[in-house]
């Protein structure tokens, strides 16, 4: 060990507790070395960090937030490991445990429904201050799901009526005639997406029921022209999709004791060419609007499959410049 480097050490209360921490395979070490200059050794229930001090105790404070969330009973993989590690470097591990541990509510199945990333933290807290907000951002970052979870939980706490849930049926010209079937089965298939949240969230027969009482609404884009929704909590999911008309058309059917969550991804455009996304343009005209709020999704919030967040970065390294981004 030359003079310059630091030796640390961490011990681990039994042998089960390091298994619940480093994962199958000792994966959070193997993250470690690979993110950090510095090396990692495990002896018994003793993990021991030698390089530079600081890289030394950026791998120590990472193991010890794990074993903080491992202790509290949050069940820990690799996406986890990856995106501790992350908030590490980024010098925002503080915020590491409150994210993990807050939670919005719970599952029909009683499981807990907690953020994941600090830009998740950040858009369902602004959901709790604002009556309109835009959730903008790539696929995976959980926009619609959480939209949804806060919605659900509403309906429960008694604070709105019912859940509208919509989005616009076919690229957003709506063009149901062509499809086989009658007015619902036409229209499922591009409903599906929230139809499975809240399946996963409240549960399909709390669903049925509440579908059926009127509670909860999921219908296209274009059944939303010409009505005012008051004690409403209203989803409008992929919308870089609508058309500058539809948005304002949307927009202003809010009513009172209503709360409005608009979802979509602008780099997932399926508009006509020469068409101006109501996404895009929404941003453009209401983003100094006090009481609504734009909260704008990054990679580093993708909560699936760690390669889709360096997909998302490629494409947008490849995309610089495109007039349809929000920035």
């Amino acid at each position: 060990m030359t003079d310059n480097q630091t030796v640390r050490k961490w011990v681990f209360a039994t042998n089960e507790e390091a298994v619940r921490v480093l994962g199958p395979n000792d994966t959070l070490l193997t993250r470690l070395e690979q993110s950090f200059a510095a090396k990692v050794t495990m002896r018994g229930t003793e993990v021991v960090f030698t390089g530079e001090a600081a890289e030394v105790d950026l791998m120590y404070a990472v193991v010890s937030t794990l074993t903080t969330l491992a202790k509290q009973g949050i069940q820990l993989g690799d996406a986890d490991y990856r995106y501790v590690i992350q908030m590490a470097k980024s010098d925002d591990l503080d915020s590491v445990v409150d994210i993990y541990t807050t939670e919005i509510g719970t599952t029909y199945k009683g499981k807990a429904i907690r953020v994941k990333t600090l830009g998740q933290r950040h858009y369902v807290n602004a959901i709790g201050r604002n009556d309109i907000v835009f959730g903008v951002g790539p696929a995976g970052t959980g926009k619609t799901y959480l939209a949804v979870a806060m919605a659900v939980m509403a309906l429960k706490r008694g604070e709105v009526k019912r859940i509208v849930l919509t989005r616009p049926a076919v690229e957003a010209g709506e063009k149901l005639g062509f499809l086989p079937g009658d007015l619902q089965e036409k229209v499922d298939p591009y409903l599906r997406p929230l139809y499975d949240a809240l399946h996963d969230i409240y549960g399909l027969e709390q669903v049925q029921r509440a579908m059926e009482r009127g509670n909860i609404e999921i219908a296209p884009l274009a059944y939303m022209r010409g009505r005012t929704l008051d004690d409403s909590y209203v989803i409008l999911d992929e919308a870089q999709n609508t058309t500058a008309e539809q948005m304002k058309m949307f927009l202003t059917r809010l009513g009172f004791h209503s709360k409005m969550v608009i979802t979509g991804d602008v780099t997932q455009i399926d508009l006509p060419t020469g068409k101006t996304s109501g996404l895009v343009h929404a941003h453009r005209v209401l983003k100094e609007v006090e009481g609504i709020h734009f909260h704008l999704f990054s990679a580093s919030d993708v909560v699936r499959h760690h390669l889709v967040q360096k997909i998302i970065d490629a494409y947008n390294r490849t995309d610089e410049g495109e007039p349809s981004a929000i920035v």
